[in-house]
């Protein structure tokens, strides 16, 4: 079974600029798609970005759209999640996922996930 580990998370002021990773546990991780979401206080989680096993397809939530960059380095079993000009809406919980559709903006499309790493965006 994949296990998923996100680190990076921290606190940031609004503008700054965070790089959250996700460390895959097995070789197999470049057979996955992988996505990232994420949950604030009281809504539910939603998608962030998705990166294709191939890495030739991106796609991002349109709240996101030039401000974030989700890579993968299949060598280093890792995806990362490359955030820039932050805001405070911005702040949640961030998960990343493993799944085998692509594109994968829904939840259901994954199934592994990580335990989450906070970020908190202060104004």
């Amino acid at each position: 079974q994949l296990q998923l580990v996100e680190s990076g998370g921290g606190l940031v002021q609004a503008g700054g600029s965070l790089r959250l990773s996700c460390a895959a546990s097995e070789r197999t991780f470049s057979n996955y798609a992988l996505g990232w979401f994420r949950q604030a206080p009281g809504k539910e989680r939603e998608f962030v970005a998705h990166i294709s096993w191939s890495e030739r397809s991106t796609y991002y939530a349109f709240s996101v759209k030039g401000r974030f960059t989700i890579s993968r380095d299949n060598a280093k079993n890792t995806v990362y999640l490359q955030m820039s000009s932050l805001k405070p809406e911005d702040t949640a919980v961030y998960y990343c996922a493993a799944g085998f559709i692509s594109p994968g903006p829904l939840a259901s499309h994954y199934k592994y996930w990580g335990q989450g790493t906070q970020v908190t965006v202060f104004s």
